[in-house]
């Protein structure tokens, strides 16, 4: 099948699943219905150790991108990501809003303007993300965050990928973004609002591992083969 060679110097195997512009599209609608679904609950993790409003940011923040999802066509994966990243930044209030668009800005701009990837650099393009998070808010493992959520899943695609069937590493990434989510519960929070809390912040799980985690659970069913 032979391979292609990316800007960055990765080469794609077309052995592999190959992914495009529709499969980000399924994300990203898959991403704005669950945020939807679950704005309320996300809200009243926020109401116990932040502002009580991470669910009706991020909401508002998805429901801007899938708006502009329908009002676009024939884009390159990496340039939706760009756009969709624009729009978060933009319209999800607080701390969030510059995060999440840093996110997938940053994975936007490692795909570059090619039409297609594959698992690998859907890989790498999620560390670029996460190194974008990091860089912006300067968390690391334990913070109480939303990277208590990105690394687990990346750690468990990582693991996976090559070993197993694309879904297959796929749900490890899923199931260790929300058990990473369920960990912060014990937690103090050491950045964010949730730290001025102190100890009051232990027992509360933390509402962007939690919007973290659907996002991952979205991309898996993204990802799935059709």
């Amino acid at each position: 099948m032979g391979t292609r060679t990316r800007r960055d110097g990765t080469r794609l195997d077309r052995s592999t699943p190959s992914f495009d512009e529709a499969t980000v599209r399924r994300w990203v609608i898959a991403a704005g219905t669950e945020i939807a679904a679950q704005r309320d609950v996300l809200t009243q993790l926020d109401a116990a150790i932040g502002d009580a409003d991470h669910g009706v940011n991020m909401d508002r923040g998805f429901q801007a991108v899938l708006a502009q999802l329908a009002a676009s066509e024939d884009t390159p994966p990496g340039e939706l990501l760009r756009h969709v990243g624009a729009t978060l930044m933009f319209r999800v209030g607080g701390a969030a809003g510059p995060l999440y668009g840093t996110a997938f800005r940053e994975m936007g701009a490692f795909l570059g303007d090619a039409p297609t990837f594959g698992p690998p650099e859907l890989l790498a393009a999620l560390r670029a993300a996460l190194e974008g998070v990091r860089s912006l808010g300067a968390a690391v493992s334990g913070d109480k965050t939303m990277v208590d959520a990105w690394l687990p899943a990346l750690g468990a695609l990582d693991a996976q990928l090559g070993r197993v069937p694309t879904a297959e590493a796929m749900r490890a990434m899923r199931d260790a973004a929300e058990a990473g989510a369920f960990r912060t519960t014990p937690m103090q929070a050491r950045k964010g609002r949730a730290s001025y809390l102190g100890p009051r912040s232990v027992g509360h799980q933390d509402p962007g591992a939690t919007s973290s985690a659907i996002l991952f659970g979205a991309l898996e069913r993204a990802l799935a083969p059709t």
